[in-house]
C-alpha cells in the first residue's frame, strides 16, 4: 500500500511548566494524532472503493485529515469520526463530479473519445496489501475480489451506508451524520445493500 504523508503532530512539544489546561489541551492534540492514525488505512480503503484510482484516494484521504485538524480539532473527540467521514465522503463525491465533468468535455474535443485514465489497469487489481491487518489475510483473494465487485456495483449511497457501518463501524446516528441524511435513510440504504449483497454472494457472507 503506498505511504501516507505524515501530517504535522498535533500535540506540540512544552518543555516547560503547564497548566491544567495547558494539559488537557496537549491530551486532546495527542488523542486526535491517535485517531488519525488509526483511521486513515480503513478511509483509504473506502476513498479506493469510490474512486478506483489509488493517488486520487490517497489526496482525498489527506485533505480530509488536513481539514478535519483545521476546521475540526477543537471539537469533542467524540464528534471526530462521524465529521472525518463527511469531509472524506464530500470529498470523493468532488473527485467523481469533475471526473465526469472532464468526460463530457473530452466527448468535444476531436481525436480519440478515451484516454489513457479509460485503457490504464484498474488500479484496485495493483494496490498493494495494506499489511497483517488488510481483509486478504483474513479470506480468499478471489472471494474479495468478488466482494469487491459487488460493492462497486451497488449504488453510491448504499455502498456509502455499507462501508461506514461495517468497514469503520460507525454506528446509525454516526452514519447519519457522515452521509447528511437521517437515521432512517441510513437504515434503508444499508438495507438495500445486506439484501443486494446476500443475494449474490450467499448466506455465507
Amino acid at each position: 500500500m503506498a505511504r501516507f504523508v505524515t501530517l504535522a503532530p498535533a500535540a506540540m512539544t512544552w518543555e516547560g511548566p503547564t497548566t491544567g489546561f495547558e494539559d488537557a489541551a496537549l491530551d486532546h492534540a495527542k488523542e486526535l494524532d491517535k485517531f488519525l492514525a488509526d483511521v486513515e488505512r480503513r478511509a483509504f480503503r473506502i476513498a479506493q472503493f469510490g474512486l478506483r484510482d489509488v493517488d486520487d484516494a490517497l489526496d482525498v484521504v489527506q485533505d480530509a485529515m488536513l481539514k478535519l485538524v483545521r476546521h475540526y480539532a477543537a471539537r469533542p473527540s467524540a464528534e471526530w469520526r462521524p465529521l472525518f467521514y463527511r469531509i472524506l465522503q464530500n470529498g470523493v463525491r468532488d473527485v467523481q463530479r469533475r471526473r465526469a465533468l472532464r468526460k463530457r468535455l473530452m466527448g468535444w474535443l476531436p481525436g480519440p473519445k478515451h484516454d489513457a485514465e479509460g485503457t490504464a489497469r484498474d488500479p484496485m487489481e495493483d494496490a498493494a496489501d495494506p499489511g497483517p491487518d488488510g481483509p486478504q489475510r483474513l479470506m480468499q483473494a478471489e472471494a474479495i475480489e468478488r466482494l469487491e465487485a459487488l460493492l462497486r456495483a451497488l449504488p453510491a449511497r448504499q455502498r456509502e451506508a455499507f462501508m461506514l457501518r461495517n468497514l469503520e463501524g460507525l454506528d446509525v446516528a454516526e452514519t447519519a451524520l457522515a452521509m447528511r441524511c437521517s437515521e432512517g435513510s441510513v437504515k434503508t440504504h444499508y438495507s438495500r445493500a445486506v439484501h443486494s449483497l446476500r443475494a449474490q454472494l450467499g448466506e455465507v457472507w
